[in-house]
């Protein structure tokens, strides 16, 4: 891997790849992101989902709680791949008592969502059913409420486009399609 561009959390590299069946390589180009991580907290069949301003929106988006598992682009590369999990779980426990001020007590990884061939961001998703609330510890620019819903309510707020991010809504939808599938025997 080639490193063409560092900025602070995001890196443009290049690779060359070996042609299948072929003698031949090929230059790729990609994005290189820290990962992220999501939380699917639950209680009583309901889900907490945060209402945050976004910049990128210039409005308010229904969200998963979560946020980056490094700080800066440099801890990422310089990370272990073998650590990658142990530190997606210290930053699920991390993001969920700052934006929402969970005390997690037994995160459970449910999925890792990769981005595409050519963006390099996953986002590990967590079931978090076993926690103590607090109060939220935000940091400087974060604008963050949250309410519980019910499994029918975050379809509705999924279906009427008030949550944008359509990685986590894919994973919600699968985690809610699975649970009433339970609830239903």
């Amino acid at each position: 891997m080639d490193i063409k561009y560092k900025g602070k959390i995001i890196a443009v590299a290049t690779q060359n790849v070996a042609v299948k069946n072929s003698n031949q390589t090929k230059t790729f180009e990609f994005a290189l992101r820290s990962p992220g991580v999501r939380a699917i907290i639950v209680k009583d069949d309901k889900i907490l989902l945060s209402k945050e301003y976004r910049y990128e929106l210039a409005d308010y988006d229904y969200r998963l709680p979560g946020g980056k598992v490094f700080d800066s682009l440099e801890e990422f590369l310089a990370c272990n791949t073998n650590q990658l999990k142990a530190k997606a779980q210290q930053a699920i426990i991390k993001e969920c008592f700052e934006e929402v001020g969970l005390k997690v007590k037994s995160p459970k990884l449910l999925h890792i969502s990769k981005a595409g061939a050519t963006v390099n961001w996953d986002l590990y998703y967590y079931e978090i059913n076993s926690f103590t609330l607090d109060k939220q510890h935000l940091e400087l620019g974060e604008d963050i409420n949250f309410d519980w819903y019910t499994f029918d309510e975050v379809k509705n707020i999924i279906l009427s486009n008030q949550f944008t991010e359509d990685r986590s809504v894919g994973v919600l939808l699968k985690y809610i399609l699975q649970k009433e599938t339970i609830l239903k025997k």
